[in-house]
């Protein structure tokens, strides 16, 4: 059965969509400013504007009169000053209505935005509200072992209400104005509906407000996960330690030993050779010639000033750099490429594809937009148009460690880490049909940081792609390694970059926040940070493996003596 997919035309601008009561459909509608007026919302705003019309238009006949008749112009009589007091009266209303509504909508749209005004030195200022009133305690909050018939009365009943249905569990949060307490009542009704008590999964001791409408949706507890550093890693005359969040043994410490080799061959050096963020929206057209216009005129040259200025209104700090598109059949896939600053920018990029394609409605009127996004970004998955074209920051990262080094650190030789990458990463990668997995465990550097740093971890697919090579130097003394990394996608703003953990991991880089003196600096210097982890890593599980030395360290590392099943019990 052929399913129909129509362009879900947007709101007009300043428009705010309709609000819900936490209870459903079923809920009383709330209370507003404006039911306190003596009359509708609708004809006090129409008075205020014919009052301000009628006034401005009074003035403006009476002060050509008296510049006519060379009258100076502050001899007012009573019914000017009438004028000009209404003027005034109604032009502060209408600011103070209208005006709002607009400044909201373009905070609302500005999430990006916004954590680029913060220094990355010193904490923003935060405006100082009166404390709303303390909120019933809740048993659920404290101790968890706590008899559910000791639980406060007004508690119970939110409960038995979200187990019955009554009250969504996305609502709790909103219906009870304490975020902590929410998370609570939702664990308590989980327990109740499921019979789990899911006694390991810790509730306390986490900011449940930080994560309100941004990083995580019906929240009932938090994951616990170690964090090790690996370092110093000397990249480009920086001495860096790398936070790592991970379960896996031997990871940091693997990482660790390659970091030491490469310190004591006097560092790595990396360079970033591109950094665009992508989205590709896929719109439908009658026939494929139209769709071959269009692309035509995406990609004219002539044309790409115009869409600049389009796309690059929607942020301070987003800026388009090209559009490439594809087409199959009628469908055209225009994959947009912008910089996004420290922000990894995906809400940034869509927002200025979203003021390109209602642009080009006009031109094209039988333009049917599909999705805001094709899949020819690619995002969250493995594709070789991020492998070939970059996605994010392009990266290539190298060192050459010294023959000695490789000796007393590594254990082996030159000559087996080369023949071990060509017979491994290259050629064992091709046997495999590998998309961008021509190397040892990027993905799992790259996924330790990224939950480290607050990166999206879904997007390790993509920014796990990398090459490593290996060659002798020097006479085939001493060896250059490299990985080269073409979709890396960071940012350090935005998401769970501004949790408490996730940022001190940050801090601990040097790249908190972003840079107001270099925008997309501290962005950048992360993403070498991943490539020049990588390499270290790459580094020792290749000499690991080369002088055999794996299955050991896993059985040192990587076995628990702990007896689970008394532990269980």
């Amino acid at each position: 059965m052929a399913m129909e997919v129509r362009r879900r035309v947007p709101p007009p601008h300043g428009a705010r969509p309709p609000r819900r009561g936490a209870g459903g459909e079923g809920e009383k509608v709330r209370v507003q400013a404006g039911d306190a007026l003596p009359l509708p919302i609708r004809h006090t705003n129409l008075i205020f504007s014919l009052l301000f019309a009628a006034s401005l238009v009074y003035l403006m006949r009476r002060w050509r009169e008296k510049i006519r008749s060379s009258t100076p112009l502050h001899v007012v009589g009573l019914t000017e000053i009438l004028a000009i007091c209404g003027l005034v009266a109604s032009l502060i209303y209408l600011l103070s209505f209208f005006g709002i509504v607009f400044v909201q909508s373009v905070v609302s749209n500005s999430d990006d935005e916004e954590d680029f005004l913060i220094d990355s030195r010193a904490p923003a200022p935060r405006a100082q509200a009166p404390p709303p009133p303390a909120p019933t305690p809740c048993a659920l909050l404290g101790n968890l072992a706590a008899a559910p018939e000791k639980m406060p009365e007004k508690d119970e009943e939110i409960v038995a209400e979200v187990v019955a249905g009554k009250i969504p569990s996305y609502a709790l949060e909103t219906r009870l104005g304490d975020c902590r307490r929410a998370a609570g009542i939702r664990r308590e009704s989980l327990r109740r509906i499921t019979g789990r008590d899911m006694e390991g999964l810790p509730l306390d001791g986490f900011d449940y407000a930080s994560i309100l409408g941004q990083c995580c949706e019906l929240p009932v507890g938090y994951v616990q996960l170690p964090v090790g550093v690996a370092g110093p890693l000397l990249l480009d005359g920086h001495r860096v330690y790398v936070p790592m969040a991970t379960t896996e043994g031997c990871l940091v410490a693997s990482t660790n030993r390659g970091c030491k080799a490469i310190a004591e061959s006097g560092g790595a050096s990396s360079v970033v050779l591109r950094d665009g963020m992508t989205r590709a929206p896929v719109v439908r057209f009658p026939s494929a010639r139209r769709a071959a216009e269009l692309k035509a005129f995406l990609e004219d040259p002539a044309n790409f000033d115009t869409l600049a200025v389009v796309f690059n209104r929607s942020s301070r700090f987003g800026r388009l750099q090209g559009v490439k598109c594809a087409i199959a059949g009628r469908n055209l896939y225009m994959r947009f490429t912008c910089s996004t600053g420290d922000a990894m920018g995906m809400n940034m990029v869509s927002k200025g594809v979203q003021n390109v394609l209602d642009y080009l409605q006009d031109d094209f009127p039988d333009m049917d937009v599909i999705s805001i996004s094709g899949n020819f970004c690619s995002d969250k998955k493995s594709a070789a148009v991020n492998w070939i074209e970059g996605r994010g920051k392009s990266v290539v990262c190298e060192a050459i460690i010294k023959e000695e080094i490789v000796k007393k650190v590594l254990k082996t030789n030159v000559q087996a880490l080369v023949e071990l990458n060509v017979v491994k990463n290259l050629a064992g990668s091709a046997v495999a049909g590998a998309l961008g997995g021509f190397n040892a465990h990027a993905s799992n550097i790259v996924t330790a940081i990224f939950i480290a740093t607050g990166q999206d971890p879904a997007q390790n697919v993509e920014s796990s792609q990398c090459i490593t090579m290996l060659e002798a130097v020097n006479d085939g003394k001493d060896l250059h390694i490299s990985v080269t990394m073409p979709s890396i996608e960071v940012g350090t703003v935005g998401g769970g970059t501004q949790l408490a953990s996730q940022a001190a991991c940050l801090d601990l880089l040097g790249v908190k926040g972003a840079n107001r003196e270099s925008p997309g600096s501290n962005a950048r210097f992360l993403a070498t940070v991943v490539a020049g982890a990588v390499l270290a890593a790459e580094l020792s599980l290749i000499s690991a493996q080369a002088a055999g030395h794996l299955v050991q360290s896993h059985m040192k590392y990587n076995r628990s003596s702990k007896d689970v099943s008394k532990a269980a019990s």
